[in-house]
Parts: structure tokens; sequence; C-alpha cells
């Protein structure tokens, strides 16, 4: 049976999977999982918790059906988008980000995701989303404009024409076009998309190694700063941290012996030294 973790507010669910799977789930189904700031901060510090768990090897976000999360809260009418002087406020609501962490995030995004609940999506490594969902970042549209790093994330998810186009139309999409412009990693029924996810996250749970993963993500995300030379570099020195290390052992013996591989290393004990935390960027 999966651990109940609590996340101090019933906005956002959590639990850990005997497989080294965490799951969390956007839960404000009566109002298709709008954003709270309750919710943004409880995921946060999920994050901050799961990059730091040697027993988390995958996070998996979604949402309470029948959406993953349908963007701001309108219910408190035109006052949600008033000035805020606070100068806690930040165009980010949540801190750290899916990708500043060290463990691989799946968006399991199980229905609409609408501005914000997009932008959250695309903070994460992988995306499966549903065929008949809508989805949009439509800030531009209710007199803000797009948030959550979506102009340093979309860019790079799928290429600039394709931001230029979603950023300032605010247009919405269905789940197939999504595919089709490069923000899906896959599409399937609504239904199917949790499932989905969830046998990805299982399977890299099992049998990807912990530190390994870890650097390959720091490092695909911070590419597009680097150049070929330094990524060369880089590449070249993670290759010395690993290789020879116990892991790099137990992969190759595993994969001769045809059975599931018995990780050793863990991410907090065998972090690259030179290497910045999850508090850094690259």
């Amino acid at each position: 049976m999966p651990t109940v973790i609590d996340t101090g507010t019933t906005d956002l669910l959590a639990e850990l999977h005997d497989d080294g799977v965490l799951v969390a789930t956007l839960n404000r189904p009566d109002t298709r999982n709008a954003f709270s700031g309750a919710m943004g901060r409880a995921l946060g510090e999920l994050y901050t918790r799961a990059d730091v768990d040697d027993a988390v090897r995958v996070v998996v976000l979604t949402g309470t059906p029948p959406a993953f999360c349908a963007g701001a809260d309108f219910s408190g009418g035109t006052e949600v988008f008033e000035r805020s002087e606070s100068t806690a406020f930040s165009a980010n609501p949540v801190s750290p980000p899916a990708w500043r962490i060290r463990k691989p995030v799946i968006a399991a995004v199980n229905g609409h995701a609408i501005g914000i609940g997009f932008t959250l999506a695309l903070h994460c490594d992988i995306r499966f989303m549903a065929l008949d969902a809508k989805y949009g970042i439509v800030q531009v549209r209710r007199g803000v404009m797009p948030d959550a790093f979506s102009h340093w994330t979309l860019p790079r998810i799928a290429g600039m024409a394709t931001a230029a186009d979603l950023l300032l139309t605010g247009r919405t999409f269905t789940g197939a076009e999504a595919l089709q412009l490069g923000v899906a990693s896959r599409v399937l029924p609504n239904d199917d998309v949790l499932p989905a996810a969830l046998e990805v996250a299982h399977d890299m749970a099992i049998n990807t190694a912990p530190v390994s993963v870890a650097v390959t993500k720091r490092l695909l995300w911070g590419s597009f700063a680097l150049d070929p030379a330094q990524i060369e570099r880089l590449e070249t020195e993670l290759h010395h941290h690993v290789m020879g290390e116990p892991d790099a052992r137990e992969g190759v013996m595993a994969f001769l012996e045809r059975r599931e591989p018995q990780w050793s290393m863990t991410v907090n004990n065998n972090w690259p030294d030179e290497w910045p935390g999850p508090e850094d960027v690259l």
C-alpha cells in the first residue's frame, strides 16, 4: 500500500508507492482543480522533499478528474488579478519548479490544463496529455501575461515559433494538436493518461540508475545556456563521476544476467561535489 504524505492542505494530495513513485494530485475537483496559493506552496514543498528523499525515484503530477488544472480561480471575480504590493509576490507560484529538482517529474495531464495549469505542466520533464482535453496559455486574453517561467520553458520544449504562437495568441488547442506542436510527449485517451504515466514512472524507478538520471536531467535543462565545448567538458566530467562506480558495474551485470538492477548509489550520497544542488541553476 502506498504511504500517504501530509502536504498540509487538501488542495494537494500525495502518496509514495513502494516502487519509489511519488504521485502528487492537484485536488480541488469542485473548481476543476483551479490553482490556489495553498496548492502552489504545497507543491513546491513536495518537490523539495522529493529532491532530498532517496526513497523517491520519480514524481508523477496529476489532477483529480475530470481536469488537470483549470487555471486561476475566478470565484473571487475580477479581484483575481489585482496588483500585489507584497515583496514576496512572484510570477512563479511553485518554488522550486519541477525542472530544478534532481528527480524526474512526469506530468499526467489527464484533463483540461489552462493558464497556470498548463505552465505548471511545462515545468515537468515528460508530459502525457489527454486527447480530448482543452489546453492553452490564455493569460493575454485575461489582461495579464504568461507566467511560471513559460517564456523560458516553452521555447526550449517546442521552439520559438510554437512559443510565439501559443503565448501571443492565448488560443486553446486539443491534445492532438499538443502532440503536433511538440508540447506533449504522448497523447492518449483521457482515462489512459495516468496509468500510462505510472507505468513509465515504475519502469524508470526500477531500471534507471538514480545518479545517472539526476545528472542527465540537470545537464539537459542547462544545455541551452552551454556551447558544444562546454557540453563535451561536462559530459566528460560526469562520465568520470559515474564510470567504475558500483551502479556502472551493476547496470551491465543486470543486463547480462537478465534481471532487474539493484542500484546502490543515491542522489544525496553520490551527487558530484562540484555540481549545483536543487537551489541553484546550472
